[in-house]
């Protein structure tokens, strides 16, 4: 949709539009309680700044809605659908490997495994994958909130598009 169609839905159907973004309840709370913005940009710095107070709590909550890295989302929710859009297909010998990663991962972490996969060849997701293995649980944690933080942002800008015009904002 466009900005001046997401600044003028009801605010339950704006966050119904948000919350496949990253289903975090105050996130979601924020970005539409910001609108209307004048610009796509002003609802993506809205959104960043909301999503850099995400606790370990919020993160472990959005990722229950997150398949695993290789698996496709099944489903027609709008989140299964970005998800479907995000994840490259990988080979045969990849998949195999990034499965055997996802499991160790989760049993490291108690959590999956979540990275952006948008722009990245399944290939410098089974590297990034390995790699973070190493890290220790703090700093683990905080990468995966950075990562959700940059899955979230781009799913919102595929969800909201910038308008045609400027639409008209009443100070």
């Amino acid at each position: 949709m466009d900005l001046a169609t997401f600044n003028a839905l009801p605010p339950a159907d704006a966050a119904a539009a948000v919350r496949p973004c990253a289903d975090i309840g105050p996130w979601v709370d924020d970005v539409v309680a910001g609108r209307p913005y004048r610009c796509r940009d002003s609802l993506l710095l809205r959104a960043m700044r909301a999503a850099a107070d995400w606790t370990s709590a919020d993160v472990d909550a959005a990722l229950a809605h997150h398949p695993r890295i290789g698996e496709r989302a099944s489903g027609d929710s709008a989140e299964a659908r970005l998800s479907r859009t995000e994840q490259p297909t990988a080979a045969e010998a990849t998949a195999a490997r990034i499965a055997d990663g996802n499991a160790a991962y989760e049993a490291e972490f108690g959590r999956i495994f979540l990275v952006r996969a948008a722009g990245r060849t399944a290939e410098d997701i089974l590297a990034n994958l390995s790699e973070r293995l190493a890290n220790a649980p703090a700093t683990e944690a905080l990468v995966t909130a950075e990562q959700l933080r940059q899955i979230a942002l781009l799913r919102l800008e595929t969800v909201v598009e910038e308008s045609a015009a400027p639409a008209e904002v009443t100070p």
